[in-house]
């Protein structure tokens, strides 16, 4: 191959290269949303409230019956935690028993 053709080549490789990284990026860009969205849907996206009722999985405390594992949120924490009334710590969601699986 001659030199001008490979570097023609080469010069749309990276043409190719750039545009792809440029629509990309632009795309993300537009999917994302404003800051205030982000924050907005965030904060309505929570898995518990303030005086909701929450059970933690048997597993977790065996040989208790439903309602001694059912304890009501005193206060959900910026990390996605909860303080409950009635028992020590903070708990994740993954300790309890989830909605779906309340309802089904």
């Amino acid at each position: 191959m001659k030199k001008g053709t490979k570097r023609l080549l080469g010069g749309l490789a990276l043409a190719a290269g750039a545009f792809s990284a440029a629509s990309a990026y632009f795309a993300r860009k537009r999917n994302m949303g404003t800051r205030e969205q982000l924050f907005r849907n965030r904060s309505a996206d929570v898995w518990a409230r303030p005086g909701m009722m929450v059970t933690f999985r048997a597993e977790l405390m065996p040989g208790r019956d439903r309602q001694e594992r059912t304890f009501r949120v005193k206060e959900l924490l910026p990390s996605g935690r909860v303080t409950l009334d009635g028992a020590m710590g903070e708990h994740a969601e993954k300790e309890f028993v989830s909605l779906k699986a309340k309802v089904g």
